[in-house]
């Protein structure tokens, strides 16, 4: 890519930048958008938003957003501190020095904007040059640095959530367990087997339990009903004259009542609903049960003690939050989930191999031989120097941005498929999925594509790793580049909410009233930071002039977010930070891959010695790792006697804690099971049936 290309490319996303935040300044002050901008606040007044992102405290987003809030901010903290330093070494040192080498060719500043940015890269540096130490003395420097920061967020979010913890009300999750494969012999019921198991090996701490029902049919029936009553209330908003009947032509033609019709039909599904709770509650037992204890510390030991001399029996396990269970998980059975994840296996890698597909295609956008033997009828219009600079700096990039947006809710179906108990571990675990295949797919695949096909070969020789990732990587540089500029629109685009805004526009049309606050999408927002953030540390000493474009997409982020989480976006769960440990892992393995680029780098530049001396830096990177899992990531996982038994002994004697566990007895009762309201007056507005995931 030429300088000219990227300037374009700059340009174009700086311009869509402006004008959609602009958009947004203008659209969140009229009334007729509040519902969209800020469903949250609709009563709020419209003050700037950039000055009042930035004037909230950590403490007001903990309120708004949860712990989970705060690490997510966080994350944009860390982030804009570790590029900032990458910044003053590679754009204040490491790019004047590439600049001025002259491997590549001489420099002639009148032809600058027809030069290629690998003139800002490590490839116009003379091998064995002296010059290369500088790069050396970055990586350890920026290593450094990052580690540092890393230790220093793991260590203070490890504080918020042990504050968190033990500044809390108490919440039922802290008292329950989930209990799973509950061994029950012929004319005894669950509930039966759990009451005696309990009551004879934890009877001191056992209080209660709520067995779980089969009510998949029962969702169904319910989710009908629901829809019936969004027709209904919908059907509210059109005018009728003078409530007279609708009239049909010779008594033939014409609209039935629809509202009686609706009404009718809600009438006999919930007579349906009624007689299903019935046989549900009666005799569709599964073998699984929450089960309540008098204490934290009772809970936490029947988790942590197995509780049968037969492993595959009475298996325990943290209970979510009541409004966080996954409800419908309880009705697959043990082959169901195991054939699901199977599926899932397989539909994984069909949706990788496709995925290949259209990154081969995009990778072909930037060579423009390539596009024009793919379409001749094109080479006129590619010949126009506009034309193909757009087409090389914009369009491959945003080509591949707008169809990964599409991949999040991919992965989120396939974790509802492997059958998860909470929303919150469904998410955590697309999020999961969504990193892998985001590295593997989004930066390996460009990468080895856009080099060779056969480059996969590659990873069969661990030897030759660093120094073939050192050819194809680079080779790569400006297609980040752009990627990274034109994520500054994506970002953006999270103020107006485009899709919402339509989907407001057309329900205003048809008079319907559908608001509703969404929740923060974490399973696709984090790995997609996570990505900007491996980009910018693998690219650090090979095209340096990446980072200040990385930077700004973080700082746009910052504010951004600030701004979403307190107007939009209505916590669904708190997970008490545990989105950290991923952020923290992922942040490793782009500095070891970091490392092994520079190694290889050196090597091909013909500084053996300094490869040589980086060979300890991945080492010590990934001991340090080690380090912070023994030290931190135990927290994140569990909760330490000391804290239980203190919270616990604090809470004792004080005279809320009889309400909280007489609600405890039921707080985990199905809310399918729970018995329906509905408004027989067609003209008031229809009670919601059933609030659950």
């Amino acid at each position: 890519m030429i300088l000219s290309a990227l300037a374009t490319s700059v340009g174009i996303n700086l311009a869509l930048t402006v004008l959609l935040a602009g958009a947004y300044t203008l659209l969140r002050r009229r009334p007729a958008y509040v519902e969209v901008y800020s469903p949250r606040r609709p009563y709020a007044p419209p003050e700037p938003w950039l000055p009042a992102a930035w004037r909230h405290s950590e403490e007001d987003i903990q309120a708004a957003a949860g712990l989970d809030g705060v690490v997510f901010v966080r994350i944009f903290v860390f982030s804009i501190r570790v590029f900032t330093a990458a910044v003053v070494l590679g754009v204040g040192v490491l790019m004047p020095v590439n600049f001025l080498g002259d491997q590549l060719r001489d420099i002639d500043f009148s032809d600058l904007p027809n030069k290629s940015i690998e003139l800002f890269s490590i490839s116009n540096v003379q091998d064995g040059s002296n010059k290369l130490w500088l790069h050396f003395s970055a990586v350890y420097i920026l290593t450094g640095i990052a580690c540092y920061l890393l230790y220093y967020e793991y260590k203070y979010i490890s504080g918020k959530r042990l504050d968190y913890f033990m500044t809390s009300k108490p919440l039922p999750q802290h008292f329950t367990v989930l209990v799973r494969a509950i061994p029950v012999s012929e004319g005894v019921s669950v509930s039966d087997a759990v009451d005696k198991f309990f009551k004879e090996y934890h009877p001191s701490t056992y209080l209660s339990h709520t067995a779980v029902h089969q009510t998949g049919k029962l969702r169904r029936l319910l989710n009908d009903a629901e829809s019936i009553c969004t027709k209904i209330t919908n059907l509210k908003y059109v005018p009728r004259s003078s409530g007279d009947a609708p009239r049909k032509f010779l008594g033939l033609f014409g609209r039935n009542d629809q509202r009686g019709t609706y009404q009718k039909r809600l009438e006999d599904l919930e007579e349906n609903v009624r007689m299903e709770q019935s046989d549900a509650t009666r005799r569709q037992e599964i073998p699984a049960a929450f089960v309540s204890f008098k204490s934290r510390y009772g809970a936490a030991n029947a988790i942590y003690i197995r509780q049968s001399d037969n492993p595959t029996e009475w298996q325990t396990e943290h209970a979510p939050d009541p409004h966080d269970v996954y409800w419908p998980f309880f009705s697959t059975s043990f082959m169901e989930r195991w054939i699901s994840k199977f599926v899932v296996f397989v539909a994984s890698i069909l949706l990788i191999m496709v995925f290949l597909l259209v990154v081969a295609f995009v990778q072909g956008l930037n060579n423009l031989e390539q596009l024009e033997k793919w379409f001749p009828f094109l080479k006129n219009i590619l010949e126009i120097a506009v034309v193909s600079q757009l087409v090389t700096g914009y369009l491959p990039s945003a080509i591949l941005l707008l169809l990964s947006s599409y991949v999040p809710s991919v992965m989120k179906l396939f974790s509802t498929m492997q059958g998860f108990i909470s929303v919150s571990g469904i998410e955590r675990s697309a999020c999961n999925k969504m990193l892998r295949f985001t590295i593997w797919t989004v930066f390996f695949a460009n990468v080895l594509t856009g080099s060779a096909l056969n480059q996969i070969e590659i990873f069969f020789d661990p030897k030759e790793i660093p120094s073939r990732l050192a050819v194809v990587v680079p080779a790569q540089a400006p297609f980040f580049i752009a990627y990274v500029v034109t994520s500054w629109t994506s970002i953006t685009s999270e103020l107006t909410r485009t899709a919402a805004l339509f989907f407001h526009v057309c329900a205003k049309c048809c008079k319907r009233d559908d608001s509703k606050a969404p929740s923060m999408p974490y399973h696709s927002e984090i790995p997609r930071i996570l990505l900007f953030g491996l980009l910018g540390l693998t690219y650090f000493i090979v095209a340096p002039l990446i980072l200040p474009f990385v930077l700004v997409y973080f700082c746009l982020g910052y504010f951004i977010f600030r701004n979403q989480l307190f107007n939009v976006y209505t916590p669904k769960y708190d997970t008490g930070g545990r989105f950290w440990p991923i952020v923290h892992s992922t942040t490793i393995f782009s500095l070891v891959l970091l490392h092994i680029i520079a190694i290889g780098v050196f090597g091909l530049k013909k500084l053996p010695l300094a490869s040589s001396l980086l060979v300890p830096l991945p080492v010590l990177t990934l001991l340090f790792n080690e380090f912070c899992r023994n030290r931190f990531l135990p927290i994140f996982e569990a909760y330490s006697s000391e804290s239980l038994m203190k919270k616990d002994r604090e809470e004792q004697s004080k005279p809320e804690m009889a309400e909280f566990f007489s609600n405890l007895v039921t707080a985990y009762y199905d809310p399918a099971l729970k018995p329906i309201q509905r408004s027989s007056d067609s003209d008031e507005r229809t009670t919601p049936l059933l609030s659950s995931n």
